[in-house]
């Protein structure tokens, strides 16, 4: 065992997708022991808040100012003012108002905007020009005009008789240290209810490898178990087994999984049940996979020599068949957990995931997302850290279960 594990680690796929898969579990418990808040706590008074930190308002304009000079490529002016904005000043200058091309200094933002402001007139119709292009230059110099203009906010106070009094003037020159202010910091936003994502996600991920795991474990518990009575005992038994399994492999899983799903109810769709629900329609394939596994074995010398000492059919089964197929159940239950959690993802984008208001999944977050058109209003961070996580999952799963498969099956080895 201990050689066969060390193999197994000398992988390199499956150490990847180990590593994969351990960050994302160690994120998924470590995470809530700094960040103790409510997953589904609604902070945000809105839909959908793009990443960022956000500053009380009421406390930075009340806060204590520092006057800051920043650099000029800072300023609103040099901001307006970009390459190809003076090209066009220098253009416009040339060609309708006639200045000479050594007189025009397109380094010289100041300079450049006074002779912008000398010749341009908003309301002249210039010769040669498209509609476009005019309406363009009228836009530019309404930047221009708002990024000089003095733009120092007033805050007044109501005095006793609930007049209006100015209290003080906010230049833009002025900032305060986000140290004296309460922030707020959203990595990934918040999604349509105002909750905060990142937080929301780590506990969806939790809850959907709660499912997935699950659903790999009663998956393969009952494929394993009705493979091995399959694979060994053939006959009848072998055939009632294969008939329910070509029926269940037949109709498509996840049409039965939708119908049991319905039937099942809100009340009682929780993430324990919707686990269940995938589990016991997820098992066909490893029956099948394991009965074959079973009916290569079953007259192995070893088990011959079981029979004629005459042990019982399962300590024959768990002592001399189940060992050898060991490191193949554990490959086939990684691939159902991966399989649980897409399945749960599914069936949350038709509605029949989940129906709890305590928790989230991965599944319901990407419904969320899609119920209120995150994806039609720009809004990604609400879906797409979604699909990474998913898609990372279970790439890992598989990279682990590749890696798995080349230790154990020699003809798959370099």
């Amino acid at each position: 065992m201990k050689n066969t594990i060390k193999q197994v680690f000398h992988s390199g796929k499956f150490l990847l997708g180990f590593f994969i898969f351990m960050f994302i579990l160690l994120t998924v418990l470590i995470y809530p022991i700094f960040v103790t808040a409510d997953p589904l706590q609604m902070i945000g008074q809105g839909n959908f808040f793009k990443p960022g930190t956000y500053v009380s308002v009421e406390e930075a304009a009340l806060e204590k100012t520092y006057t800051l000079q920043v650099p000029k490529q800072f300023s609103k002016l040099e901001m307006v003012l970009d390459v190809d904005t003076r090209a066009s000043i220098q253009d416009f200058l040339i060609k309708q108002a006639g200045v000479a091309e050594s007189e025009i200094d397109v380094t010289n933002a100041e300079s450049l905007v006074e002779q912008w402001k000398a010749n341009y007139d908003p309301n002249t119709k210039y010769k040669g020009l498209t509609t476009a292009k005019r309406k363009a230059l009228r836009r530019l110099d309404s930047q221009i005009t708002a990024a000089m203009k003095d733009s120092g906010v007033i805050i007044a106070e109501k005095d006793e008789e609930g007049n209006l009094q100015q209290s003080k003037v906010i230049k833009d020159t002025d900032y305060i240290n986000m140290k004296d202010v309460s922030t707020k910091t959203f990595l990934l936003g918040t999604d349509n209810f105002g909750r905060d994502v990142l937080t929301e996600l780590v506990a969806a991920t939790k809850s959907s490898l709660k499912i997935g795991l699950l659903a790999g474990l009663i998956a393969t518990a009952i494929g394993l178990l009705l493979g091995l009575l399959a694979g060994y005992m053939g006959g009848l038994a072998d055939n009632i087994i294969i008939f329910i399994t070509n029926l269940f492999t037949v109709i498509p899983s996840f049409v039965i999984l939708i119908l049991i799903s319905y039937s099942v109810g809100d009340k009682a769709r929780g993430i324990a049940m919707v686990g269940i629900i995938i589990g016991i329609t997820s098992w066909p394939w490893t029956t099948r996979s394991v009965r074959s596994q079973v009916i290569s074995l079953r007259n192995r010398d070893h088990v011959n020599l079981s029979k004629l000492s005459g042990h019982s059919m399962f300590r024959i089964i768990f002592t001399d068949i189940l060992p050898y197929i060991a490191s193949y159940v554990v490959m086939a239950m990684i691939l159902q957990i991966s399989s649980g959690i897409l399945a749960e993802a599914q069936l949350s984008m038709i509605g029949l995931g989940p129906a709890t208001t305590k928790t989230a999944t991965l599944g319901l977050m990407m419904q969320w997302a899609m119920q209120y058109s995150a994806h039609l209003n720009g809004s990604w961070w609400a879906y797409f850290p979604v699909v990474i996580l998913i898609a990372l999952i279970s790439f890992s799963l598989n990279l682990m279960n590749t890696g798995m498969d080349q230790v154990f099956n020699p003809q798959l080895r370099d």
